[in-house]
């Protein structure tokens, strides 16, 4: 029925005026025309965003690939530079150690009063230079002349040693290997237990007296043990602290000389440190105060199977 009606209305348009039916047509057409153009439209449109986002991502794959490289650069330039700024501090340190070894023998060197006190140097003699020396015992001449040998090294003090490989002995230490280099057989290691050794082989002539032109000194002979308490504070029984060995009389002077190795004793008048000759005296009585100990001389003694 509507059909029907709207081509009357048509005809009637068409037969009174028929340019505006015309344009009316024309307008439906249009109007028809429009629509469908624009589901083209949309249908282009569509795969017109397609090839938008295919290409916006082959740039965000193009930003996604520059990135990295442009990460793994920075790291590779960041690293070079911290290479070179560890580089850089490192010649800084071991310039600044430079200066301090150069400070260090300044000081060292200033203090020279410290040769000073290590005295002079240690004393050597030849067996030519002890008067009798070639009238002494064979056994004698070799323990002295082995004695004598190490005061050539140059060696020094040096508490617990009795080893010249050391670079130094102390004084039991020094007794100990020149007996045992001359074939002496159980020969304790230290002063103490030297000097209870000496007591037991009943080899051992006390001294009371201070002084050196006592008669308690007619047995002693050259190779003789000279035993002293009171060098240092230790607590040991019996207390003997210090021993060398006698020597007899220089040729030059007539005094009394021996050797071993001394922390400071004297050799014409001169402190020696380490394994020298040395003189022979009697320390000074001095007054026992609380707290100090003071040298004392207790006596000698033949050292035992070298006088056989």
């Amino acid at each position: 029925m509507t059909l029907s009606r709207v081509l009357v209305l048509l005809i009637a348009f068409s037969v009174s005026s028929p340019a505006p039916a015309q344009t009316i047509g024309e307008r439906i057409k249009d109007i028809f025309s429009t629509p469908t153009p624009t589901p083209h439209k949309k249908k282009r449109a569509a795969p017109k965003e397609s090839p938008t986002p295919s290409a916006s991502a082959s740039p965000r794959k193009k930003k996604k690939a520059s990135p990295t490289p442009a990460e793994e650069e920075s790291p590779s330039h960041s690293t070079s530079p911290k290479r070179r700024k560890k580089s850089s501090p490192s010649p800084s340190p071991t310039e600044t150690p430079s200066p301090f070894p150069a400070e260090t023998p300044t000081p060292s060197a200033s203090p020279s009063p410290e040769p000073n006190k290590r005295g002079a140097p240690n004393a050597s003699l030849s067996p030519d230079a002890i008067a009798g020396f070639e009238h002494y015992p064979e056994k004698v001449q070799k323990l002295l002349t082995s004695a004598l040998e190490l005061t050539s090294r140059n060696l020094d003090y040096k508490y617990g040693s009795a080893d010249p490989a050391n670079g130094g002995m102390d004084c039991s230490g020094f007794v100990y290997f020149v007996l045992t280099q001359s074939g002496i057989g159980e020969v304790p290691r230290d002063s103490s237990a030297q000097y209870v050794w000496a007591r037991k082989a009943g080899t051992f002539e006390p001294v009371v007296s201070r002084k050196d032109d006592s008669f308690e000194f007619d047995n002693l002979k050259p190779g003789d043990l000279l035993f002293w308490t009171g060098t240092y504070s230790i607590e040991r029984d019996p207390p003997i602290t210090h021993a060398m060995i006698y020597l007899g009389r220089e040729k030059k002077s007539g005094a009394r000389i021996m050797v071993g190795a001394s922390d400071g004793r004297t050799y014409q008048s001169q402190q020696r440190f380490g394994v020298s000759v040395f003189d022979f005296k009697l320390p000074r009585a001095e007054k026992e105060e609380d707290g100090k100990a003071h040298p004392r001389f207790v006596g000698y003694a033949h050292v035992p199977g070298l006088q056989e």
